[in-house]
């Protein structure tokens, strides 16, 4: 019995990954939709990208629920070498994190329902490019993914910081306009929101890469990213 299970076990591998990426991609589609929404000026546009965001997120919940099982019955095998444990653990950690950024492209969504039915002056003038780096370490730390790429997932940690400095500034341009104009203060503060919900985005998308590391290298940069250990996560070759 154990044998034939060992011959299996490479498909149930191969079935892993193609659950997760079918995930990621997935989760992808509905993050660029929710942003599409966010900064596009026609209403009737965004109100329907974001019903497609909407009509997303339980098949995303199915597929965590999904991922977790088929995890959980290749762990039961006791089969599994070091490196196939950390992959199947780093899967359901990279899972989990999708099934967040999910719920936050629905929480972004809704932002923009929310702001359909106010007076909004303009947007905050960094918003458009904060999304895009946003949507840049996404998809990284989603190339990571399907390729194994531990320099794709280095690329998505060094990104962070940037995302960090357009919350602030965003965040400082939105309470001095809230400030000056109290007519603003209900569309000011959903745009509040929906730039908190993308620094989460950023945050999951580190997640991610940060286990795609633990996954391929088997380091664990997720409290002390230092410098050595993202060099020898992403050019081996250059420590003794």
């Amino acid at each position: 019995m154990a044998t034939s299970v060992s011959k299996l076990q490479p498909i149930y591998e191969d079935v892993l990954a193609n659950y997760l990426i079918s995930m990621a991609r997935t989760v992808e589609s509905s993050v660029e939709n929710a942003l599409k929404a966010l900064l596009d000026p026609n209403p009737e546009l965004a109100a329907g990208l974001s019903s497609n965001v909407f009509l997303v997120e339980p098949r995303v919940n199915e597929m965590e629920m999904l991922i977790d099982n088929h995890a959980v019955r290749m762990l039961r095998t006791g089969l599994l070498d070091d490196e196939e444990i950390r992959r199947v653990v780093a899967t359901q950690k990279i899972a989990n994190d999708l099934e967040r950024i999910g719920d936050l492209a629905v929480n972004i969504a809704e932002r923009v329902i929310s702001l359909s039915g106010m007076n909004v002056a303009e947007m905050p003038r960094d918003l458009e490019p904060m999304a895009g780096a946003v949507r840049g370490m996404l998809g990284r730390s989603l190339g990571a993914l399907i390729f194994c790429n531990v320099v794709l997932a280095g690329e998505v940690l060094e990104s962070d910081d940037v995302v960090d400095r357009y919350r602030d500034r965003i965040f400082e341009h939105l309470l001095a306009r809230m400030t000056a104009d109290p007519t603003q203060v209900a569309p000011q503060f959903q745009f509040m929101l929906a730039t908190r919900y993308l620094e989460r985005i950023a945050d999951h998308s580190t997640n991610i890469a940060e286990d795609i590391i633990f996954w391929v290298r088997g380091l664990d940069v997720r409290h002390s990213r230092t410098r050595v250990a993202l060099e020898e996560a992403n050019y081996p070759e250059k420590i003794s």
